[in-house]
């Protein structure tokens, strides 16, 4: 279930929404001030902020700012009752997602909730680590902006590497993800592929951990 966090100082708007957000099939979780919203984001897993402007102790933009800064990239919606386009610009600009003056009309609110999230799990268009990048729509690969020439196989293993950077990839994970085996042909093809895509990324980015598969090193 999404968890959304509601930060708010008056209960009735906290109510109103958790309401909402329940009967959307999500799950709110509630703070009254930035500092508790700071800290529960710190601590737990949250899928999107809804985010008051005036809040006792540090305002809202100043909330926005250290999520932020603090290399998040969680959506943000943000809420004011303030009037002005001062006030958006400044949103925008601090990082916000959204920007929804009060009073509001709930079944807007959710809608744009409902958007936000949308496009925080549109899958990546490209992944990349270490200066090799993949284009997920064109299928090209790259080193440090260097187009490199993949067979089809080596783009899927890379892949496979790229979205697990560090973790240790097993030849049979290998042979499911890229392949579509669920066993073991007897073959060396995993390790053949993996010199192949060594070769061209360079074979310091992907160790052998013997008895164990391969890591792309992070």
């Amino acid at each position: 279930m999404r968890r959304i966090l509601l930060v708010d100082d008056e209960p009735h708007i906290i109510s109103l929404l958790e309401r909402a957000l329940r009967s959307e099939g999500l799950e709110p979780v509630a703070a009254e001030d930035g500092e508790t919203a700071l800290e529960i984001l710190a601590d737990e897993q949250i899928d999107l902020v809804v985010l008051d402007v005036g809040l006792p102790g540090i305002d809202g933009f100043d909330v926005l700012r250290q999520i932020r800064e603090n290399g998040s990239a969680i959506p943000v919606v943000m809420l004011t009752a303030r009037s002005g386009t001062s006030d958006t610009v400044e949103a925008l600009d601090a990082g916000a997602s959204d920007y929804v003056p009060k009073p509001f009309v709930v079944a807007e609110l959710l809608a744009r909730i409902r958007s936000r999230l949308r496009e925080s799990t549109a899958p990546a268009t490209s992944v990349a680590h270490d200066g090799v990048s993949l284009d997920m729509l064109t299928r090209r690969a790259s080193i440090d902006g260097r187009e490199i020439d993949l067979s089809a196989r080596e783009f899927a293993l890379a892949e496979q590497f790229l979205r697990h950077p560090g973790e240790i990839l097993s030849r049979e994970t290998l042979l499911r993800q890229v392949w579509g085996l669920d066993f073991d042909p007897g073959s060396n093809v995993v390790d053949v592929y993996v010199r192949y895509l060594r070769g061209k990324v360079g074979a310091r980015r992907i160790a052998t951990v013997r008895g164990e598969g391969y890591r792309w090193e992070a």
